[in-house]
């Protein structure tokens, strides 16, 4: 999985719906990702492939930036996730209707500022919970004790105005 961050103000992080007509996690928020292919060279080229199957966005305007700790998921599903945050060229979402319904993004200051103590995130009438919200948890983890947020804020563009200073 990838939290994928706009370069640019509000700088938006990516978030898809799945698929109703999926066997997994159908019509639920996640961040874009999934599983590791034969011809992926390693999990950062996994998730960057999927962000561009998912959503669009294309390796070349995408650059992986940090990696978050890898958690596993055993209430539904048998496996580990490893996360990746990248930051992104805004760019149009495309996203591919055989695996998600929509995408949209959430502002970073609002995942920042909400923290995620209780493991959900209400914006914009939709629920972000589970193993998201444990994703989003560290992410915000690890930014508040400053390492994260070093290694994403030089890849952002200030625009004057909404400014990287907030975050």
């Amino acid at each position: 999985m990838v939290v994928a961050i706009f370069r640019t103000a509000p700088y938006g992080v990516v978030f898809v719906e799945r698929a109703a007509h999926l066997r997994d996690h159908p019509g639920q928020i996640g961040l874009p990702g999934g599983g590791v292919h034969p011809g992926d060279t390693g999990l950062a080229e996994t998730a960057l492939r999927e962000l561009r199957e998912e959503v669009g966005l294309e390796a070349g305007i995408s650059s992986i930036v940090g990696q978050l700790p890898t958690l596993r998921q055993r209430v539904v599903n048998n496996f580990d996730v490893t996360p990746f945050v990248a930051v992104v060229e805004p760019a149009e979402l495309r996203i591919d209707p055989s695996e998600c319904a929509g995408a949209f993004l959430v502002p970073l200051f609002t995942i920042v500022e909400a923290g995620l103590p209780d493991l959900v995130l209400e914006y914009e009438g939709r629920r972000i919970w589970g193993l998201t919200a444990r994703i989003l948890h560290e992410f915000v983890t690890a930014w508040k004790d400053g390492g994260l947020r070093e290694a994403v804020l030089p890849h952002l563009r200030d625009d004057g105005v909404t400014g990287t200073g907030n975050l």
